[in-house]
């Protein structure tokens, strides 16, 4: 599969005064852009960094990070970001994993790594510009780790046509206008964050970075930057509602990452923010499923992205017909090319041009995807199947309840029991819970405890950490537990 080229370079011979990234105080045209790249690829070819190889960078949204995943990709060479999350040892394992050619780190984690460089400054510290392009479809851009919910995480590899190929699907689906903005506060270690600053790049759209999520920050730049389209998580959208965030301006707010529950979605519509419900994941290179912008109504994740597949398929593999439920697999030129050096894992997963997710949910007859757990989510209690998704959007709607998320825990006449850790309105009773759920679904799938917390458990991203949650609802932890249980 051969490049049609930097992106970058594209928009900077197209529209080179066009805003290309604001950062902070920073702002850079297409230009300007362009020839830092070319700065940073002449010093990463200087030190020997060539096709093939693969550079870690441990920072926070900084815009250098675009800098060098635009600069590696000139080089045929990969990204490597690094959750900044992880403690020493987790990025030294991952770094040595990789084999990774150099190491560069922010001011802030500069030394969290042994024999790390300043990020900042590293381009023009260079012996030049470097003007080639040796990129084509083929090489590896990113290596992203997995959460390692379940075992232990693994490196997928994100090529360039990969990425290509979802800022084409993206764009079919959302449209692309001169003078776009997206708000990126996703981390560039999320494989969201850097999908968003390659759909950019695609489109000629300004990225607008923030350093981290904060929600008074999301309300301001959407108000001051002119901002058309966010990525969000279910916590970060209550808490932008929260702060006040409103519709005006924005043309699409994508809310990803787990369930989103219905009564959120109400909310946010009620304040003109036009939701669209996604499906994703990390060896897809983030979308797989978005609703349409004219079709949604935040009832499903929407139908596969143009030039993406999506079926439903039972234990043997077989194609299930609407409305049955199943494992969510998918096909397309978005999937990754496997796992690094883990040809187990990645046979596991990728078999006869699909991508078994693991993942379960059902499609309609329109094609909707509608996600009922994420891989090993799924609760199996008494020979029945309790999807977290479905009890969690269960009690939601109880006005005690603020968040709740769902895990199983093991039980020896059930197999498995469904747990519940909620987090209640300042001032709400916490009774009456239990009832609630028996009202609205099978007693079957009433929670065998709810667990009082503070806050649940969450990933850098803002999703709920579901390895985190499991954890904590087994009967020896009591890690998360902060009242009476109900």
């Amino acid at each position: 599969m051969v490049s049609t080229g930097c992106p970058i370079g594209l928009q900077a011979r197209r529209d080179p005064d066009g805003l290309a990234l604001v950062a902070g105080a920073e702002r850079r045209s297409w230009a300007s852009l362009d020839a830092e790249v070319a700065r940073a690829a002449g010093g990463l070819k200087a030190r020997g960094v060539c096709r093939g190889e693969r550079v870690a960078v441990l920072a926070d949204n900084h815009s250098s990070s675009i800098v060098f995943l635009f600069a590696l990709r000139r080089l045929g060479a990969a990204l490597v970001p690094l959750n900044t999350r992880l403690a020493p040892a987790e990025l030294r394992a991952q770094v040595d994993r990789v084999g990774a050619r150099a190491v560069l780190a922010d001011a802030a984690h500069l030394g969290i790594l042994a024999g790390a460089e300043p990020l900042e400054g590293w381009a023009a510290s260079g012996p030049g510009p470097w003007s080639g392009d040796k990129s084509d479809g083929s090489a590896d851009w990113a290596l992203l780790f997995t959460s390692g919910t379940t075992g232990h995480p693994k490196a997928a590899r994100l090529t360039v046509g990969a990425f290509d190929a979802l800022a084409r699907a993206s764009a079919a689906n959302l449209g692309a206008r001169p003078g776009d903005r997206w708000l990126c506060n996703l981390p560039l270690f999320h494989v969201g964050g850097l999908g968003m600053a390659v759909r950019c790049a695609h489109d000629g759209a300004t990225l607008v970075l923030q350093a981290r999520f904060d929600a008074g920050a999301v309300v301001r730049d959407v108000q001051e930057q002119g901002i058309s389209h966010l990525s969000l998580v279910a916590r970060t959208l209550q808490q932008c509602l929260d702060a006040g965030l409103r519709g005006t301006g924005l043309r699409g707010v994508l809310v990803g990452g787990g369930p989103v529950p219905p009564a959120l979605v109400e909310r946010a519509r009620a304040a003109g923010i036009p939701v669209l419900l996604t499906y994703g994941l990390t060896e897809a290179c983030s979308q797989v499923a978005t609703e349409r912008p004219r079709e949604a109504d935040g009832r499903t994740a929407g139908p596969a992205l143009p030039g993406l597949e999506v079926q439903v398929v039972d234990a043997a593999g077989r194609a299930l017909p609407p409305a049955a439920e199943g494992s969510i697999c998918v096909r397309g030129p978005t999937l990754m090319r496997g796992y690094l050096d883990d040809p187990g894992a990645t046979t596991a997963v990728l078999r006869d041009g699909w991508l078994h997710t693991g993942d379960i949910g059902r499609l309609d007859g329109a094609g909707r995807l509608t996600v009922l757990a994420r891989r090993t989510d799924l609760i199996i209690s008494g020979g029945e199947n309790i999807y977290p998704a479905e009890l969690e959007a269960a009690l939601s709607a109880h006005p005690a309840v603020a968040e709740v998320a769902v895990a199983g825990r093991d039980d020896a006449g059930y197999g498995q029991v469904p747990v519940a850790l909620v987090v209640l309105r300042p001032g709400a009773p916490a009774a009456g819970l239990g009832g609630w759920v028996s009202e609205r679904l099978g007693r079957f799938k009433e929670p065998a405890e709810v667990i009082l917390v503070p806050a649940l458990p969450r990933t850098a991203n803002g999703k709920v950490d579901r390895a985190a949650v499991w954890a904590a609802v087994r009967p020896s932890s009591a890690a998360w537990e902060s009242g009476k249980k109900s």
